[in-house]
């Protein structure tokens, strides 16, 4: 794990590129280092030792003519594999990092060899013979990268503030909308204005600064047999035994659910070995419904592990909210990415690798949007023939708004059961070009998750929570072997639930977590504003100031809410969170 930066072009200089790294120091505490391969290009890289972490690794990794080289941000899981390859064709290896079978695969087999590269990376490859460079990000979008660009320069970094620093780029408020309804700015967008992701799945070989264009990584999938329990067992069982080792101390988010619990009994059942496990618990007077704590030590009195229990309560929150904003790379709207922050500021006492569930939701059918669309599916006709006259039965919050969402569209339906609130018309036409039309229905909507959910909110939270205390965080479900045998799923009742998921941790005499209610990772937001004290006061004034200050760029219903926000907490809770900590980060970055 790594932090990487490029300047080329105007402005390209050893004190701007040093500013970029000084900025992320926390991405790659254990080796710094700049340079510019030629005049007006500077690069720098910060590097988290996981594999191989002796000085020989380090980064840049030159090739051995010194015609190339590579820095990147990532691990790459069938190195070991393409080495085998590699020495086959004559390359003599000097370390056993992945870093250089990276280098070798991109020198030898140019942009075609970022096709053969499984794992999570963002990677600059400098190619000094005609002056260019290959530019990639992993297709799960695992690891950040972000540009600007204009005719005189292009910037690259693992962190938008980095390029922000240099910017001194304003807030992009028309973000403000999306982020109201999706909890983060719009696919490949920043709040700077000016600053933009790499989208995942994406290449470029950049011949000049002033211009480049995206080609997309072409994955050929493999033939395969329709998959069974069996294989997904199997396929599994291998991805866990190579995810969790690393030459340094290796760890695991448990939260006692389904999709972390199965990771950790594979790990154990099939080596024995206890690990560092890392679990939240609320305040005693909440863990009926918040329970993580409590299910996580049962748990582990059948898989034994080192379990250290966060405890969070509002003393805690507030003890560690500024050096938590301040570690916020972009606000995303879950207030999961604290509680990772917590985690991880605990777990970097003993450990520089964390595993999570992550993926497992997204891919397997795990939320509760995807039940309220299997059921939409089944009764389409008739929820929209008696839409108005459901509406009207008075049966809670949730009911309400599954009615409400309804629509003859079942994308802009997926989209209204994703979003906090009904999204307006223009955004939702906006976000429908991202289905894949080709797919079946429901595997739609999982994959709309894979591409936007998963990269805007549950992947970026883990990478930036995670990396500001110098930790790599890995997600198994991810592995290219795991998303090869989902492509490959034709039956959809498999991807509904994760019945899968659930009949593994059967096997393993896990019946009573696969059968526990599904329950969001989040801060008990409800509970504290109804105490309303100190809590309801602080994020009601914050969010009352920014409507103030920016409330001229805000959408209508984030208006309503952000002017009176004390009348919208039984229904809005999530939002008035989510708008708090926005506000608080364009106060802090004076925006």
């Amino acid at each position: 794990m790594c932090g990487i930066h490029l300047i080329w072009g105007k402005g390209a200089n050893e004190e701007a590129i040093n500013s970029m790294l000084q900025q992320s120091q926390h991405r790659g505490p254990d080796q710094q280092a700049s340079l510019s391969p030629w005049p007006g290009l500077w690069i720098g890289v910060s590097r988290l030792k996981i594999l191989h972490t002796g000085v020989e690794a380090d980064q840049p990794f030159w090739a051995p003519d010194g015609a190339s080289l590579l820095i990147w941000n990532g691990e790459l899981y069938n190195y070991k594999a393409l080495k085998n390859i590699l020495e086959k064709m004559g390359i003599i290896f000097i370390t056993k990092s992945d870093t250089e079978v990276v280098l070798h695969v991109l020198r030898v087999f140019g942009t075609k060899g970022v096709e053969q590269l499984q794992g999570m990376f963002v990677l600059i490859f400098v190619d000094l013979r005609d002056k260019s460079l290959i530019v990639a990000r992993d297709g799960n979008g695992e690891k950040p990268l972000y540009y600007a660009q204009n005719p005189d320069t292009l910037i690259l970094s693992s962190e938008c503030r980095s390029i922000q620093k240099l910017k001194s780029s304003k807030v992009d408020s028309k973000h403000f909308e999306n982020y109201f309804y999706l909890r983060a700015p719009h696919l490949g967008n920043t709040f700077f204005k000016g600053i933009h992701e790499w989208k995942p799945e994406r290449y470029s070989k950049i011949l000049s600064h002033s211009a480049f264009r995206w080609d997309k990584i072409s994955i050929k999938a493999k033939p395969s047999a329709e998959p069974i329990f069996d294989s997904f067992k199997t396929t599994l069982k291998e991805v866990v035994l190579n995810q969790f080792r690393a030459d340094v101390p290796v760890g695991v988010q448990l939260s006692g659910g389904a999709d972390s619990s199965l990771l950790y009994a594979i790990w154990y059942k099939e080596t024995g070995i206890p690990l560092p496990t890392y679990t939240i618990q609320t305040e005693e007077k909440y863990r009926k419904k918040y329970a993580d704590g409590v299910a996580a030590k049962r748990f582990t009195e059948k898989y034994p592990s080192f379990n250290h229990q966060i405890t969070i309560n509002q003393k805690t929150f507030w003890e560690n909210w500024e050096e938590y904003l301040k570690s916020v790379d972009i606000p995303i709207g879950d207030s999961a990415g604290f509680l990772t922050w917590m985690i991880g500021r605990e777990a970097r006492k003993s450990v520089k690798v964390l595993i999570s569930g992550a993926g497992a939701d997204e891919l397997w059918g795990g939320y509760q949007r995807h039940k309220a669309f299997d059921i939409y599916q089944k009764h389409k006709e008739l929820l929209l023939r008696f839409q108005g006259i459901l509406g009207n039965i008075p049966l809670g919050r949730s009911y309400q708004k599954f009615i409400s969402a309804i629509d003859p569209s079942p994308q802009k339906t997926f989209l209204n059961f994703s979003g906090l609130e009904n999204l307006p018309d223009d955004l939702a036409e906006d976000h429908s070009r991202i289905f894949n039309k080709n797919l079946p229905e429901y595997t739609q909507m999982l994959d709309f998750d894979r591409q936007v959910y998963l990269v805007q909110d549950v992947l970026k939270i883990q990478d930036n929570a995670l990396m500001a205390h110098s930790i790599e965080g890995r997600s198994p479900y991810l592995d290219a072997s795991m998303l090869a045998l989902w492509k490959n799923v034709k039956n959809e009742n498999s991807l509904k639930g994760k019945p899968w998921i659930k009949q593994y941790l059967n096997e393993l005499e896990l019946n009573w977590i696969s059968e526990r209610n599904k329950m969001g990772f989040g801060l008990p937001l409800n509970e504290w504003f109804a105490e309303n004290g100190e809590f309801a006061s602080r994020v009601f004034n914050s969010i009352t100031a920014f409507e103030k200050s920016h409330g001229e760029y805000f959408p209508a219903s984030m208006t309503e809410i952000s002017s009176r926000p004390e009348l919208f907490v039984k229904q809005h809770f999530l939002i008035l969170y989510n708008l708090f900590l926005l506000a608080e980060w364009v106060k802090l970055h004076k925006l």
